[in-house]
């Protein structure tokens, strides 16, 4: 007989999505290879909380457990857990907990700070760019420390920054890349899921270079990635699920970064000089050490094509 937890694991976006949804599915993926849960995949939902909330209740009564991925699910995860306080919950780069719910949080924000630095030091216009899409603490995390990397590198570097209420509409990030591109952005840091072709597309047309995130951009595409700040989401996912089978609820947040293994790195194209990679190393050694502590808040003004 078959006793093995089944699990939903739930997706705002699609799950396919060459980025943050994609890594984390690659977690559920060896979860369910390793056999520790039965997992199902729920995905495509728009990120709006009626809707979320409405799936949650539709798929929550058939499963033992649940694993939402990112921010969106710090509303509407908590209340469904409290309806149903014999079944698991957890949230991967989600900040709420309790007794039948946790959260497991990639410190993404740390590899976005050392793409900070890294575009400080490679850009030729002194203006460099950011753009996300939803604005959900993940997503602002990263913007914080993105910011806070390019002034700890140099002040005096201009930043365009904004978010563009979308991770998959790759008409929108494009017009948006377009227009920071215009404003005198060089590089673009982008927190963006499937809609980061749109952006992919205007630093080529542009000319601009792009640092991206979860996945390794550098190794997709060498011509227009400098950088990837890479994210594990995949091991979080994991070590979501694990707990989960073995009946285990942390009460405290679940934070994984520098200092507890690889699950935040930049990776760095064939062109950034060695000084620059050398620096770039010291800081992510000072981060480890605690010797850096990397801002999780920004409040500077944004940008608005």
């Amino acid at each position: 007989m078959n006793t093995k937890m089944k699990v939903a694991v739930f997706f705002v976006g699609e799950v396919r999505d060459a980025g943050f949804n994609a890594s984390a599915l690659a977690g559920a993926e060896v979860a369910a290879a390793e056999a520790r849960a039965d997992i199902s995949i729920v995905s495509g939902l728009r990120y709006d909380q009626d809707e979320i909330r409405k799936r949650l209740a539709e798929v929550v009564p058939e499963v033992d457990g649940l694993v939402f991925i990112g921010g969106q699910g710090n509303i509407a995860t908590p209340e469904i857990a409290k309806q149903y306080p014999d079944k698991k919950f957890a949230i991967v780069q989600g900040q709420k907990t309790g007794p039948n719910l946790a959260s497991y949080d990639i410190r993404q924000e740390e590899s976005a700070f050392l793409a900070g630095a890294l575009a400080a030091r490679t850009t030729k216009t002194g203006r460099v760019g950011h753009l996300s899409g939803h604005r959900v603490p993940p997503g602002l995390k990263g913007r914080a420390a993105f910011v806070a990397g390019v002034k700890h590198a140099n002040p005096d570097i201009e930043i365009l920054t904004g978010f563009c209420g979308t991770q998959d509409d790759s008409a929108v990030t494009k017009a948006w890349v377009e227009a920071e591109i215009a404003a005198g952005a060089d590089i673009i840091f982008t927190m963006l899921n499937d809609a980061r072709s749109g952006a992919i597309e205007a630093c080529r047309n542009g000319g601009a270079h792009q640092i991206g995130n979860a996945l390794d951009w550098v190794d997709v595409d060498p011509e227009v990635f400098i950088a990837s700040a890479i994210a594990r989401i995949d091991l979080g996912v994991k070590g979501a699920i694990a707990d989960m089978a073995s009946g285990v609820t942390p009460d405290k947040i679940v934070a994984l970064g520098l200092a507890d293994g690889d699950f935040v790195s930049l990776s760095m194209g064939a062109d950034v000089p060695e000084g620059t990679r050398a620096y770039i190393a010291s800081l992510a050694q000072d981060i480890r050490r605690g010797t850096l502590t990397v801002p999780n808040v920004h409040e500077g003004p944004e940008f608005e094509p």
